[in-house]
């Protein structure tokens, strides 16, 4: 059974305790993903790093060569957006489990006003005191009857009276005529004169 791309194995498990990955996979993939997760750190820690200093970072820390430190660049580079949304989720339960113990602890305590700030905060973050998002009902949407015309009067434009007469007549008279190929003729400017450089009065 072929291993699993590093990729893949490190969007599953970046985080998985050391133990777990042994138990999952073989040890060379260990290594790399515990240097990409703490590369990984590393780069969130310094936001405004450019390439070269991650380079750096990882060379001189795992003694890589530059190919390999590009290599795992383009691979944590890769797994930043997926890695940033699971973060995001990751912390919203973390926040609500907070203020849920908040308000249990402070029950226990029968202190109210504690109560009444951590099941406000929990509303707010979770927004609860907004109302639902109503679905379309598309279902319901009537679809315009919409008609192709020549007709202008429909966009406010009064109509030329007998166009297509008209059209027909001026096609009759222009469209039977011989087209004549004219050459092109060299402007008879005097150019020398016209473009010359003003001189100077002093010197006339």
């Amino acid at each position: 059974m072929p291993l699993p791309a590093i990729i893949d194995v490190a969007t599953r498990d970046l985080f998985t305790s050391e133990q777990e990955l042994r138990a999952r996979y073989t040890d060379a993939q260990v290594v790399h993903v515990i240097r990409l997760r703490d590369m990984y750190n590393w780069m969130l820690s310094n936001p405004d790093a450019h390439d070269r200093q991650f380079i750096e970072q990882c060379r001189s820390r795992y003694q890589l060569s530059r190919s390999q430190s590009y290599e795992d660049l383009a691979l944590i580079k890769k797994l930043l957006p997926t890695l940033s949304q699971a973060s995001r989720d990751f912390h919203r339960w973390k926040a609500n489990e907070m203020l849920l113990e908040t308000y249990r602890m402070a029950k226990a305590r029968k202190d109210t006003k504690t109560m009444e700030r951590a099941a406000s905060s929990y509303a707010k973050y979770n927004r609860v005191d907004l109302e639902d998002e109503q679905a379309m009902p598309y279902d319901k949407i009537v679809i315009q009857p919409f008609t192709a015309t020549s007709n202008p009067a429909v966009l406010g434009i009064r109509a030329i009276p007998h166009l297509d007469e008209k059209i027909a007549a001026l096609l009759r008279k222009y469209g039977s005529e011989d087209i004549e190929d004219v050459e092109c003729e060299e402007a008879d400017l005097e150019e020398a004169e016209l473009f010359a450089e003003p001189k100077d009065e002093e010197g006339e």
